[in-house]
């Protein structure tokens, strides 16, 4: 499309906008009417550790947005000459799982417990135990029944409680609802049904009547919606919130709110069963669409969620996966500063990442924990970082670097093992995210890792707000097809993508390596005890 048609598009309210709120980056896309990102603008953020919580501020949330949507206003009028005032419609995405809860007069009753925090042992094994279903440590029920196990005071005050993505939606539009990809991390959905499991909700009702709030579970939950459902019209208030300028115009059509795994599904065409995605940025997880139920639960371990519309899947999620090599680089660029060195960040991170392809397969006997906090998948209520090498390793960059990206991927691969073990049939993986834009790097690593060929699209660099534009599109215009068709048709038929398959030296590396990390976790362990 011409920059004038594109110009025209945007003038005349015809643009699709999707924002995600990401772990590091709040990122806005905008679309046109052929699917293709024409603006962007992102704000860079970090969560902090606020009394043992991992947290991120009402204040941090809005101030975050206004800043994405005014950088992505300022990107269309210096590409297009024009003002962004009107949208065809617009969606929400965000980090799933979490605890937001608020009372009836909608105050936010305590900070914000993101997926990150792994305080909520006791309650998940416990509902896991009642459902015999995986509601693994960061789901938002879990968040919510250890407040009860904790005898916290604000619980007889919960009216409705949501994860980031709704609560954003729900400043937008005043609608209570998530997308059923989202919901399905804050408590298990029938697949049946494609609603929260009435059964299970019964026994958790049972399980804390009079503990908890005065209020059924179904109650407190946003209602869940599938995709393509109209979510709700942008109001005053919301498109004030959104844009304070007053330029953003009231009305505009908005998609279910979703979670990063389900724009990720969508920004990687993977919503069919035996197809499957990996994002790997700030944190690591895989999702492969089901044939059918697996043989038991695997807490802590496997995730049962659904795709945007409601199909069974299995995630694998893991906490980090670039944040940890993400500090080595800066810090390596931060000496290569000292020494009088000028370079762009995009060179840096190329140079020093890229780097690992000249390391040994199995990194010369480096070893490294990218644990910054507890990963369920092994069992880790805390993390170290951690690098440790045998006294004969191989100390080099290369070698260096290419077992910080082996780490990012590691436990990522164990939780992968049961899937594989269960025989679950995958056709095709599809990356997206940070983990693959290095070429020569990402994807080969992850090929070597899951086994299986793996492979990247031209917009991998895109990833879940380019989703979640795509699930606004399909909600002002689906075509009366269903989501893996429209996708199908609509938006991948012509799309470039490039596909690696597992070289075998680099299996049987990754594999060795693989052996030495699993020791050194029991170094981790000790670190965790020992290191305050």
């Amino acid at each position: 499309m011409t920059k004038e048609n594109i110009a025209r598009e945007i003038e005349n309210g015809q643009a699709v906008l999707g924002i995600e709120f990401g772990s590091t980056r709040i990122k806005a896309v905008l679309i046109d009417s052929e699917k293709n990102p024409v603006a962007q603008g992102g704000f860079t953020w970090e969560n902090s550790l606020a009394d043992g919580i991992w947290t991120y501020s009402l204040d941090e949330i809005h101030g975050g947005i206004v800043s994405a949507y005014s950088e992505l206003k300022k990107d269309v009028l210096e590409k297009y000459g024009v003002k962004l005032s009107n949208l065809k419609a617009l969606g929400i995405s965000a980090m799933m799982h979490g605890y937001l809860a608020f009372d009836r007069e909608n105050n936010l009753l305590v900070p914000f417990r993101t997926w990150r925090n792994t305080i909520t042992g006791g309650a998940s094994k416990k509902l896991t135990e009642l459902f015999n279903y995986p509601c693994p440590e960061r789901w938002s029920i879990s968040h919510y029944y250890q407040a009860i196990l904790n005898n916290e005071a604000h619980v007889p005050q919960v009216d409705f409680f949501t994860t980031l993505a709704g609560y954003a939606h729900f400043m937008l539009t005043g609608k209570k609802v998530l997308g059923v990809g989202d919901a399905s991390g804050m408590f298990p959905i029938d697949a049946e049904t494609g609603d929260y499991d009435k059964s299970m909700a019964g026994k958790f009702d049972s399980l804390v009547e009079g503990k908890g709030s005065a209020k059924k579970l179904l109650e407190l939950l946003p209602k869940a919606i599938p995709a393509g459902t109209d979510a709700g019209k942008l109001t005053k208030e919301g498109a004030l919130w959104l844009d304070p300028t007053g330029e953003l115009a009231e009305g505009i059509l908005c998609a279910p709110p979703e979670g990063d795994a389900g724009t990720g599904m969508v920004a990687t065409n993977a919503v069919a069963p035996r197809t499957g995605n990996i994002s790997a940025g700030t944190s690591v997880f895989a999702m492969v669409v089901l044939e059918k139920a697996l043989s038991k639960a695997y807490p802590g371990i496997i995730d049962i969620v659904t795709t945007p519309d409601g199909k069974p899947t299995a995630m694998v999620h893991v906490n980090t996966c670039t944040a940890e090599y993400n500090k080595w680089v800066e810090l390596i660029g931060e000496a290569a500063r000292l020494l009088g060195a000028e370079f762009s960040t995009g060179k840096l991170y190329d140079t020093i990442l890229g780097c690992a392809k000249d390391g040994a397969k199995d990194c010369g006997g480096v070893y490294t924990v990218n644990y910054i906090s507890g990963e369920s998948v092994t069992d880790f209520c805390e993390g170290r970082p951690m690098v440790v090498r045998s006294q004969d390793s191989k100390l080099n960059l290369a070698n260096f670097m290419r077992s910080q990206i082996y780490s990012a991927v590691a436990t990522l691969r164990l939780g992968m093992d049961v899937l594989f073990a269960e025989n679950v049939k995958i056709d095709s993986m599809t990356g997206h995210g940070g983990y693959f834009k290095t070429e020569g790097v990402g994807l080969e690593t992850m090929a070597a890792a899951m086994h299986t060929p793996v492979s990247a699209m031209e917009t991998a660099g895109e990833g879940g707000p380019w989703g979640m534009a795509l699930l606004a599109s399909y909600t002002a215009d689906s075509k009366g097809k269903n989501l893996g068709d429209w996708l199908e048709t609509e938006v991948f038929a012509g799309a470039q993508k490039k596909t690696v398959k597992p070289d075998t030296a680099d299996v049987a590396g990754f594999d060795r390596w693989l052996e030495g990390y699993k020791s050194a976790l029991k170094a981790e362990r000790t670190a965790v005890e020992n290191v305050k």
